[in-house]
């Protein structure tokens, strides 16, 4: 998985067909347990384009209101919407069933600007301080 410092994932799978770069995004386990219960996800429609670092959709909880932030450019291929019904799988699963939605890459060159989890951690640690 890949992060931002906005604490949103990436898994990143080659489509075979297409030769196409899919992501899957979804919120970190240290965004969940920030928020706490989540009760309302807002996610963008399948076709609607996203810009790396603008907002595509919301995360709501018992405690605050978040924006959630594109991690690249690209296309929403897919949204999972069982998260309409069941925000609760946020907080469950957040990298499994919370994912929010996937994206054709644009431009992969942004891949560069995510951290791995060994970074991700380091910038945690780095925030606790």
């Amino acid at each position: 998985l890949l992060y931002t410092k906005d604490h949103e994932w990436a898994r990143i799978e080659d489509q075979e067909k297409t030769g196409q770069k899919i992501a899957t995004i979804g919120i970190s386990r240290f965004a969940v347990d920030q928020l706490g219960d989540v009760t309302q996800v807002e996610l963008p429609k399948e076709g609607e384009t996203v810009k790396q670092a603008d907002v595509f959709g919301s995360v709501e909880s018992v405690k605050a209101v978040s924006d959630l932030f594109a991690p690249f450019s690209g296309r929403v291929v897919k949204v999972n919407s069982p998260l309409a019904d069941s925000p609760e799988y946020v907080n469950e699963d957040p990298y499994d069933e919370g994912w929010m939605i996937q994206i054709a890459l644009s431009n992969p060159d942004e891949l560069k600007t995510l951290m791995d989890a060994e970074a991700y951690q380091s910038f945690l640690r780095e925030q606790g301080d």
